[in-house]
Order: C-alpha cells, then sequence, then structure tokens
C-alpha cells in the first residue's frame, strides 16, 4: 500500500498560494467590516465625517488601537507563511493588505449603507495621529499593494537574475512619506492643541494633485518590475527567433 504523509506532498504552486491569501483577506475583509459596523453603531457613527467624528467613549479608544495593530501583524503573519523568502513574504502581505483594504469597503456598502461613492471621507486609521481621505485614496494605494505583490509573487524571475533598483525603492519611500503626509496635514496642524482637537477635526479639503504626486511615486516599484519582466520576456523572445534561425 503506497504511504501518504504530508512530508512527501509537494508544496502548493504559487498560483495557489496566491489564492488561499486573496480568499483569507476576502474574509478577513468582511470581519473587520462587521466589526466596524458594531463599533460605529455603538458610538452613532456609521458614516465617519460628521461632527466629532472620535467622540470619547470608555475603552473605546485604545482597543481601537490595538485592534488596527492586530490586524496589520495577521497580515503580515499569513504573508510569512505564505512565502518562502522575504520578497514573497512581502509580496503575500502586500497582496492580503490590498485586497483586505478593497474588499473592507465593498462589504461595509451593504452592511452600513456606506460609503455612497468613493469621493466619501473616512478615518482611514490612527496610528499615529488620524489619518484623512477619501475612499478613493487608499483604494488607489491598495491596487499599487496587490499589482507588486502579484507580479513578485507569479511573475517572479529566477533567484539570480533578481535586481533591486534601489531608485525605484527610493522613490516608493518619498512618495509613502508624501502620502502620509498628505493624510495627517490636518491632524499635524492641530495635535499641538491636544487630543480634543485631533477628536473634533473634520477635514474640507484633500489636496488630490499631492496625492497624485505622491501615488505616482509609489508606483515606481510596479513600474521597474513591468519593464525588467517586458526585457526578460523580449529577451527570450529574441533568444528563441536566434536559435531557430539557426536550427534552419
Amino acid at each position: 500500500m503506497p504511504r501518504h504523509d504530508a512530508l512527501n506532498s509537494s508544496p502548493p504552486s504559487p498560483v495557489a498560494r496566491w489564492l488561499v491569501v486573496v480568499i483569507f483577506a476576502v474574509a478577513m475583509a468582511w470581519l473587520e467590516a462587521a466589526v466596524v459596523l458594531y463599533l460605529r453603531t455603538l458610538v452613532g457613527r456609521l458614516d465617519p465625517y460628521q461632527a466629532t467624528p472620535l467622540p470619547v467613549s470608555t475603552g473605546l479608544g485604545p482597543a481601537e488601537l490595538l485592534r488596527e495593530a492586530a490586524t496589520l501583524i495577521m497580515l503580515a503573519a499569513v504573508g510569512w507563511l505564505a512565502g518562502h523568502h522575504w520578497r514573497s513574504r512581502l509580496g503575500y502581505s502586500l497582496i492580503a493588505f490590498g485586497v483586505w483594504d478593497i474588499f473592507y469597503y465593498v462589504f461595509l456598502r451593504p452592511l452600513t449603507g456606506w460609503p455612497k461613492s468613493l469621493a466619501d471621507w473616512d478615518v482611514l486609521f490612527l496610528i499615529p495621529l488620524p489619518w484623512w481621505g477619501p475612499v478613493w485614496a487608499p483604494v488607489s494605494i491598495a491596487v499599487l499593494m496587490l499589482a507588486w505583490g502579484t507580479l513578485v509573487t507569479l511573475g517572479n524571475p529566477p533567484e539570480g537574475t533578481w535586481r533591486f533598483d534601489w531608485r525605484a525603492y527610493g522613490l516608493n519611500v518619498l512618495g509613502i512619506a508624501l502620502a502620509l503626509y498628505v493624510f495627517m496635514a490636518d491632524a499635524i496642524r492641530v495635535a499641538p492643541q491636544g487630543s480634543a482637537a485631533l477628536r473634533e477635526l473634520l477635514p474640507t479639503q484633500f489636496n488630490g494633485w499631492l496625492f497624485g504626486c505622491a501615488w505616482l511615486l509609489m508606483a515606481a516599484p510596479v513600474i521597474h518590475l513591468l519593464r525588467q519582466f517586458a526585457r526578460r520576456r523580449l529577451g527570450g523572445a529574441v533568444v528563441t527567433e536566434t536559435t531557430g534561425r539557426q536550427a534552419a
């Protein structure tokens, strides 16, 4: 009788890993949306853009901060488990983050009736200060995360041919810093006035042009990978054509 053993089974393919991470992230997005429904119903803030958007409620503030930190840990953990080296682990983590963020808003709509459009304002994060922005802004960043993670995990070149472009990733870091500034600009402005001012902050303008510049900078690694894969594909096509001519 043949012996079947988990140690002898072949590891899942990159596509299978990708699908499992995506399914996990979609399920986690529903869980997150449900938790946010409970919390916002409790404080009467299904639509976060209203007077005193962050009201004082005993115990909810620290719980919300820790929930956000726990979410990041879970997304990083699934990436670590799915990948087998630092690039693929980071790639799967970003895939999970991107899918989770997109479907979080998809699921909030039937659960709460919000957001009514991609232009609706949301409190995106609370660490280290409240981040404010229209829904389309984090979703556009999530698309970049999903694209980079997919290129790295499914279109990854052989280990020896990987080229790390410091310029592309340097631009990415600059773009991240700029985007964070855009999200927290109003919070940074009122932070010296204390926690009460942060709780009552209600931004009225989003610097879309500056965020657009930040997004293009953040897209540099995705563009770099696409160009790298295009060169590899073109190089392979040239080699195949040359070999064919020689054989003829």
